[in-house]
């Protein structure tokens, strides 16, 4: 069975963009990038909110636009080889391939798309990723841990939750962020 993942990159206060909305201070490194790349190399399908997926979508063409540095390139054709279903009751239709849209967020759906998926599944973004964790659907936690704190903002864990988490995995980048990788006891 594949596992789902929930990965966010986060500040030190536990927040994935700060009370304006910006999040330009979570962009990562190249070593950083590298290493997300290697993670998400596993990933069969990603499920998205919408916002996630608005902000994911650039992912599509970026290597033909922007020309990117080959760590950039090699995770938008990772990107783009993987499916994704983006949940929402606003978005009329998706701008990638690969990609459907599902109206409501279905647990029994997506256990099934476990017991099925040949790789992992990753969920992004906070909202949904609380909607799974309350589901009980997620296996794995994977945070970057950015050295800054911002004070407020869209909190990447979901408050009043309590879950036993085993820690599996570290790693410290020279830039001072720091990956923790946890399975859901």
């Amino acid at each position: 069975m594949a596992k789902l993942i929930y990965s966010a990159i986060a500040s030190l206060d536990g927040y994935v963009a700060d009370e304006d909305g910006e999040f330009g201070w979570a962009a990562p490194d190249e070593q950083v990038h590298a290493f997300i790349n290697d993670l998400e190399r596993g990933v069969d399908t990603y499920l998205y909110g919408r916002k996630m997926y608005e902000v994911m979508r650039y992912w599509e063409t970026a290597d033909a636009t922007s020309g990117g540095t080959p760590v950039e390139q090699d995770y938008a054709q990772i990107w783009r080889s993987a499916d994704k279903i983006v949940y929402s009751r606003t978005l009329r239709s998706v701008s990638s391939a690969r990609t459907r849209i599902e109206r409501d967020f279905d647990a029994a759906a997506i256990r099934h798309e476990k017991a099925r998926a040949g790789g992992d599944i990753s969920v992004g973004g906070p909202g949904l990723a609380a909607r799974a964790l309350g589901a009980g659907l997620v296996d794995e936690l994977g945070l970057f841990v950015v050295p800054i704190l911002v004070g407020g903002g869209t909190r990447s864990l979901p408050d009043h939750m309590r879950l036993e988490v085993e820690l599996l995995d570290e790693r410290r980048f020279d830039g001072g962020m720091v990956y923790l990788h946890y399975r859901i006891v």
